[in-house]
């Protein structure tokens, strides 16, 4: 016996079938990690994976241009929302908060700006491996694109260290890297407790 289907239910399992298919060949997002020279030239950007899986991205200032004569290490955040963090260098501060990657391949999430202390939606992603498309937005409808450039040298006053290390940029704590527990370091406490054999 043939069992005729409604047509509103063909259309619904047409549709799943469609968007599962748009899924399964969603473009992945290509690594944007680096070092990259800001559009106007005032700053160089470190770009990295961050997170507890290192899925997600984050980004620090580790070179800023000054006027002759300024120290870069001397500039505070000073219009930060929080009050403990306004006195804390802008060199190597982080801007980008682990953005998460989209259907699209892009990287979504916040970047800060600390010339107005407001954190904006921002967009980034990678169509080549020298330049980096960067969108923030003010507002919806509210958005521009600059174009980053991918730099391999290191400026006088560049922060090259890793992050989270005294020559490094300083991560958010909730991007910092967790130091992983060895087993010896572990075990340490227990052999402290315990007592001399007689």
């Amino acid at each position: 016996m043939l069992v005729k289907t409604p047509a509103r239910l063909t259309w619904l399992s047409t549709a799943v079938g469609f968007l599962a298919t748009a899924s399964a060949f969603a473009a992945p997002a290509r690594d944007p990690s680096g070092t990259w020279l800001t559009e106007d030239e005032r700053a160089r950007i470190r770009v990295e994976k961050c997170g507890p899986t290192q899925d997600n991205l984050c980004g620090f200032v580790v070179w800023m241009k000054t006027p002759e004569g300024d120290e870069p290490a001397s500039k505070r955040d000073t219009k930060n929302p929080d009050p403990k963090k306004r006195n804390r260098p802008v060199l190597g501060h982080q801007l980008m908060m682990g953005l998460t990657a989209n259907e699209e391949g892009r990287y979504v999430g916040k970047i800060y700006n600390n010339e107005d202390g407001k954190s904006y939606d921002v967009t980034v992603w990678s169509e080549q491996p020298g330049t980096l498309n960067v969108k923030g937005c003010l507002i919806a409808f509210l958005c521009s694109t600059q174009i980053w450039t991918r730099t391999n040298s290191v400026l006088p006053g560049q922060l090259a260290g890793a992050t989270g290390t005294p020559t490094g940029p300083t991560p958010e704590p909730e991007w910092a890297s967790k130091a992983a527990v060895t087993p010896a370091s572990a075990a340490s406490p227990a052999r402290r407790d315990q007592r001399p054999k007689p």
